[in-house]
Parts: structure tokens; C-alpha cells; sequence
């Protein structure tokens, strides 16, 4: 992103989503939320939710009067699926120590490991964005398990991209080093 996300390039994004905006979520609301399910969501992001909140479809996290327990599931399934192919499909991150031989100390193993990896919030459907804060301009990741490939470079190109059927012209890039393993490997 060259130029951080404005309320105004944000309505105009929404335009190009094939469901409904409701008023958009206040300073106070993004702040409960991220105290609520411990994560910080990234400028852009906050700025996309605060400018109008996309609903109307269960792909859309609805940040306001969605269940809790299905947002904290969402917000669990990137973790939940690397542990599901360490456990089931052998992976195994190069930078941690070397796997244990079990499979259930591996799964302990990389559940700590995991606790300290940026949380992934969900976008729309299985698309994310890194939980950091204050930051803008992550990529938008699509992530099925360890199945993981970049669908924006940012926020904005991955909307116009997703929803305004636009190749993205800028070059992959990743922020984040444990998620950006997926993409670049």
C-alpha cells in the first residue's frame, strides 16, 4: 500500500462487496473487540471495519453481534490447522528445534511455538490479515492448514482483487516471518 487507507477509499471498497454495510464499528467497539479475543487488528483493517461493517453472509466476521464463540473459532482455525498437519501430515517448521519423535509431544511442541506467532484475524471467508497493530499495509493470506498463498498485498488490492475481479500489478511481499514461511517456500 502506498498511501494508508482512507475512510473515504475504504466506502469506495465496499462498493465492490456483494453484500450489505452496516454502520461501521467505533473506536470503542475495535478496542473491546481486541481486548475481548486478545489480538490487535492492523490500521487498515481498523479503518475498513470503522468506515462500514460488512454483513449479511457467514463468511463475513461480524465483529458486533456475532456469536463469540464462533469468531474465537475462526480466529483459531490458522493455529488449529498447522496443528492438524503436524499431527496428521508431518509438518514440521524448519526454524523450531527438531521434532520430537511422538506425535503427540509434537503437537505440544508446536502448540507452544505457536503461541508466540502473530494471531491471523479473519477477513472474509478463510482469507486473514496479521493480527499487529498499528501496523497497515500486511498481506492478505488465504489459509486452509498449511496451505497458505498470498491473496493481497494489502487490504485494498485484496478486495479490488477478491471482489473487483483486478490482478494485483505489485510484487508478493510478506510481513509477518512465520506465516510468510507458506508463501515464499
Amino acid at each position: 500500500m502506498d498511501t494508508p487507507l482512507t475512510p473515504d477509499t475504504a466506502r469506495a471498497l465496499q462498493r465492490l462487496l456483494r453484500t450489505e454495510i452496516g454502520p461501521g464499528l467505533s473506536e470503542r467497539e475495535l478496542d473491546a473487540v481486541e481486548r475481548r479475543f486478545g489480538f490487535r487488528f492492523a490500521a487498515d483493517h481498523r479503518v475498513f471495519l470503522s468506515a462500514g461493517l460488512p454483513r449479511g453472509s457467514s463468511r463475513w466476521p461480524d465483529w458486533r453481534d456475532g456469536d463469540p464463540e464462533v469468531l474465537a473459532e475462526r480466529l483459531a482455525r490458522p493455529v488449529e490447522g498447522v496443528l492438524f498437519d503436524v499431527e496428521y501430515n508431518g509438518f514440521w517448521y524448519p526454524r523450531w528445534a527438531a521434532r520430537p519423535a511422538g506425535t503427540d509431544a509434537a503437537v505440544r511442541v508446536a502448540r507452544s511455538e505457536l503461541e508466540g506467532v502473530p494471531q491471523l484475524v479473519p477477513v472474509y471467508g478463510h482469507r486473514y490479515l496479521p493480527g499487529v497493530g498499528g501496523a497497515e499495509g500486511h498481506p492478505v493470506l488465504s489459509v486452509v492448514q498449511t496451505d497458505i498463498i498470498l491473496y493481497g498485498n494489502d487490504l485494498a488490492d485484496y478486495v479490488r482483487h477478491e471482489f473487483g475481479g483486478r490482478a494485483s500489478d505489485l510484487e508478493g511481499r510478506v510481513t509477518v516471518d512465520f506465516w510468510s514461511y507458506f508463501v515464499e517456500e
